[in-house]
């Protein structure tokens, strides 16, 4: 009798936002020009986001999602995988320090940078690192300050970005069970890469002495360019994974796609033939937090009990390289911890910031 492989299980969730709250009125008031409330809400849908003060890095935003995530499954991780697109240092990687802060000691720990795909990529290797008995307990994390590299005065991007982290433990279990991963599909295209990007600073135009101007230090995207891409790219990734997984768009309960731009929701959404009460997210105030998208956005949909365990999910994301990625799965019945807040704190604490703590379960905060 041929033994059936185990499949991985979503078992855990955990996030975490920075407390600052950055409204559109915020923005207009630091120097971006040409934009308003209105404005923006009407192009992206979103009315908020968050912002790491400085003294607190990604590194920070993921020790804290990981920890919650732990504490959700009730379980500690074997392996740490950090999607960042924004790590605390250029080298080392960040996730060996983030699995050393959380206790675990020894566990391999690597980054993995597939921008806004990120965690989506991040969870097909854990997913498959389960299956094949690497690893039984992998915490994915997306996790991004993405303040630190977008130019406040750029409505383009400006208007777009936050920070914030979210985290996923895994085990292996049942295909029939809650949480349960289906089928994923991932791919990307490198001539689109200088659709988004950062045009210095690596090792293909070094920077010495920050001599480049602001455009080329500075986190750029082709917008218009983008949108195409991101719609057709991730309609198309999510008819492959629900083909995969058997599934008609029908039978999809629960949509999440990331949280780019409300429009481009709305396009992906419609295309693959998900109405709109099926849509799920926090866009409107959080932002685009990148990696840290879906996590945020799973967290934050469970944590509301908006929908039930078992419930065929569909996800999907598009970000720079250019990439993409989908997951088929069914709801978790994992929920975020309930337990008292816990300190948001820096790994390099500084005096003059005073310590800063994040509430949980997610909260919105209005304007």
């Amino acid at each position: 009798m041929t033994k059936v492989r185990p499949t991985a299980v979503l078992d855990g969730l955990g996030s975490c936002l920075p407390p600052r709250v950055l409204t559109n009125e915020d923005v207009r008031r630091r120097g971006v020009l040409n934009t308003s409330d209105a404005w923006i809400r009407s192009r992206t849908g979103i009315a908020r986001r968050r912002v790491a003060e400085d003294g607190i890095s990604t590194g920070d935003l993921a020790v804290a999602a990981g920890r919650a995530a732990q504490k959700s499954a009730g379980a500690r991780a074997d392996l740490v995988l950090v999607a960042t697109t924004t790590p605390d240092r250029r080298c080392p990687a960040t996730a060996p320090e983030v699995a050393a802060r959380l206790g675990l000691d020894a566990v391999p720990a690597f980054d993995l940078s597939a921008v806004c795909s990120g965690f989506l990529y991040g969870l097909t290797v854990a997913a498959a690192l389960v299956r094949t008995g690497v690893c039984a307990r992998p915490l994915v994390i997306g996790a991004e300050t993405y303040s630190r590299i977008v130019d406040p005065l750029d409505r383009d991007s400006a208007v777009i970005f936050g920070d914030g982290a979210g985290a996923a433990l895994l085990r292996p279990g049942d295909r029939g069970e809650p949480g349960a991963l289906a089928a994923t599909d991932w791919g990307a295209d490198g001539g689109g890469a200088d659709l988004i990007a950062i045009a210095v600073g690596g090792a293909r135009r070094p920077d010495p002495g920050g001599r480049a101007g602001r455009q080329e230090r500075y986190f750029r995207m082709r917008g218009r360019e983008v949108y195409a891409q991101a719609v057709r790219r991730m309609t198309d990734s999510s008819r492959v994974v629900l083909a995969a997984a058997g599934w008609s768009p029908e039978a999809v309960g629960a949509f999440i796609g990331h949280q780019a731009n409300q429009r481009i929701l709305d396009a992906v959404a419609v295309r693959v033939g998900i109405p709109a009460h099926r849509c799920h997210g926090n866009l409107r105030d959080v932002g685009n937090t990148a990696a840290a998208s879906l996590p945020l956005a799973l967290a934050d949909t469970a944590a509301r009990r908006r929908v039930r365990p078992g419930t065929r999910t569909l996800l999907t994301a598009f970000g720079g390289g250019l990439t993409w990625a989908s997951a088929a799965l069914t709801w978790p019945a994992a929920l975020p911890c309930d337990l008292p807040p816990e300190p948001l704190t820096a790994s390099v604490p500084t005096p003059a910031t005073p310590r800063r703590t994040f509430s949980w379960p997610l909260s919105t905060t209005t304007s």
